[in-house]
């Protein structure tokens, strides 16, 4: 059997990848990995530390209650828990959500860390203790190449079977070559099955609420990180298309494209915020129509699976909770792709948000994906 690494979150889903390998008679390794505490200064003077108590229905990761929680499920399994300090790469993604807010897109930390740190980093400490594989407990399945005899194909990467739990889309980033030493072990299986699962073995995450939350900052908190690691809030006017002023804000990182709510303003009609300014710090808003819903540039692109250099239709995904849709994707260089929609997007998948993943799959299958520019084409 193998020595594999799994990556212990505290949460009940990767309690139960541990579980399944473990019962498969593997040599598991488990792995906590620790980020610090963000010195963010409140308007008292005192740090914004980590939340210990979340809000109602919330769960964030990596928190002391988590490490308690991880070493708890790994004592029940029998095997090893190390903490690995990686505390310097959660600064680098703390850093580039910052940059991402301050340039006027709406970040997705949480793909940065997979990028980054679970399939990055852990494959780095994987390699040091002699383990053949990484494990995780994400919603998504590591499939066999169509030619099996080909021993160079690289695996395929598809969605979870719980369409409602799939993650997938925050796996985009993979490396194709670390495909063969990925693990998913739950992806095959409902949410419901995992607590079950977890309950028939006595785990103590197995009624736990799941992660929903960012990791290294409270809920609500973010604008006031931003503002710290940027030296200061991005205030500045809202203002309509034609530079009219409607009002003022106190930063461009309390913003995000498609947003009405929270706006501070009032007019005869709804308006959303359609573009971000960062080089003013001006909020400019507008009617629905206004939005960039039909078009997106992408940059930073990798791909999964061999895809054809000419135009081509595919399913694309622009948000994590918001169902894909008919594009034609046409790549623009080796790390660059343009998706036009081919169907109206007003509710799926929603504004095109500079900062997000835009996802390309073949029904079920990841082909690859990168991150919406900063200046996605208007619709008409």
């Amino acid at each position: 059997m193998s020595r594999i690494v799994i990556a212990m979150s505290g949460g009940v889903d990767s309690s139960v990848a541990a579980s399944l390998l473990v019962e498969a008679g593997h040599e598991c390794i488990g792995v906590f990995m620790r980020h610090g505490q963000p010195a963010v200064p409140t308007a008292d003077g005192l740090p914004i530390i980590e939340c210990e108590t979340a809000r109602p229905g919330h769960q964030g990761c990596c928190s002391v209650t988590d490490a308690v929680d991880a070493r708890r499920v790994a004592d029940r399994l029998g095997m090893p828990l190390y903490p690995l300090d990686l505390t310097a790469d959660f600064e680098q993604i703390i850093d580039a959500f910052a940059a991402d807010y301050g340039a006027g897109r709406t970040p997705n930390p949480c793909v940065r860390c997979n990028q980054w740190i679970k399939f990055g980093r852990l494959f780095d400490y994987a390699d040091t203790v002699g383990a053949s594989h990484v494990a995780t407990g994400h919603y998504a399945r590591v499939l066999p190449p169509a030619d099996a005899s080909d021993a160079a194909a690289v695996p395929q990467l598809h969605r979870g079977r719980d369409g409602a739990r799939d993650q997938s889309y925050v796996l985009f980033g993979i490396s194709p070559a670390r495909l063969r030493r990925m693990l998913l072990p739950v992806g095959d299986l409902a949410k419901a099955d995992v607590r079950r699962h977890a309950e028939t073995l006595g785990l103590v995450t197995a009624a736990k609420p799941d992660s929903q939350e960012i990791c290294f900052v409270p809920p609500g908190e973010h604008p006031r990180l931003v503002a710290h690691r940027l030296g200061g809030s991005r205030a500045g006017a809202i203002v309509d298309r034609d530079g009219q002023v409607l009002g003022h804000h106190d930063g461009i990182e309390h913003f995000t494209i498609g947003q009405r709510q929270g706006l501070g303003i009032a007019t005869g009609s709804p308006l959303y915020v359609i573009r971000i300014e960062p080089e003013t710090c001006q909020v400019v808003v507008g009617p629905k129509a206004a939005l960039p819903l039909q078009r997106l540039i992408a940059t930073e692109a990798s791909w999964v699976a061999a895809i054809p250099d000419t135009p081509f239709e595919c399913l694309v995904q622009c948000r994590a909770q918001r169902p894909p849709a008919r594009a034609v994707v046409t790549r623009q260089g080796p790390d660059r792709f343009e998706a036009t929609f081919l169907e109206p997007t007003v509710d799926a998948p929603g504004p095109i948000t500079p900062g997000q993943p835009a996802v390309c799959y073949d029904g079920t299958r990841l082909l690859g994906g990168g991150w919406i520019d900063r200046e996605p084409a208007a619709s008409a």
